[in-house]
């Protein structure tokens, strides 16, 4: 495979033993066709964005190599949500199995029905941000800023690295 794209994935989950949804899918990310997962960061566990009465959540980032173009990674990436059992119940930020989120694709920026990227809300979730510093501090992403001061700028409260 030629290196492709480099995609950078949030990773998060709060049921079903979430340190083990997430270190499995961290695994099953380098499965996906004509992709190879080249870095991943610690996990981290997180207050819920969403309803106040969820489970904490574990976190983490990845950055892949992909030859897949940004449609088809999406589709893969909700396929493999699907398999660890992840139901969109219309609640939003509500708990899940698995929620894996395309965060950046290159370079590119792209705000399309199916997908937005940069992710809409990088810049600021430091569960996001934080796990992204650890892979690629100085990588600017398109019309926010570099990682490393994002993350500066956003509060890691509530934040706790787990490996």
């Amino acid at each position: 495979m030629t290196r492709g794209a480099r995609a950078y994935i949030g990773l998060g989950s709060n049921l079903g033993e979430p340190s083990a949804q997430v270190s499995g899918a961290l695994a099953e990310l380098g499965k996906l066709p004509r992709t190879r997962l080249v870095a991943r960061s610690s996990l981290y566990r997180s207050r819920p964005m969403g309803p106040p009465d969820q489970p904490d959540y574990v976190n983490a980032v990845a950055a892949l190599d992909t030859d897949l173009p940004p449609g088809e990674l999406l589709r893969e990436l909700q396929s493999l949500e699907r398999r660890h059992g992840r139901r969109r119940s219309g609640v939003r930020w509500g708990p899940r199995t698995l929620d894996l989120d395309l965060l950046l694709y290159d370079e590119l920026s792209m705000n399309t029905a199916e997908l937005v990227i940069p992710h809409p809300g990088i810049a600021d979730r430091g569960f996001v941000l934080h796990p992204l510093r650890e892979l690629a501090p100085a990588l600017a992403i398109p019309g926010r800023g570099r990682v490393d001061q994002l993350a500066r700028r956003c509060p890691a409260e509530g934040l706790v690295r787990l490996d």
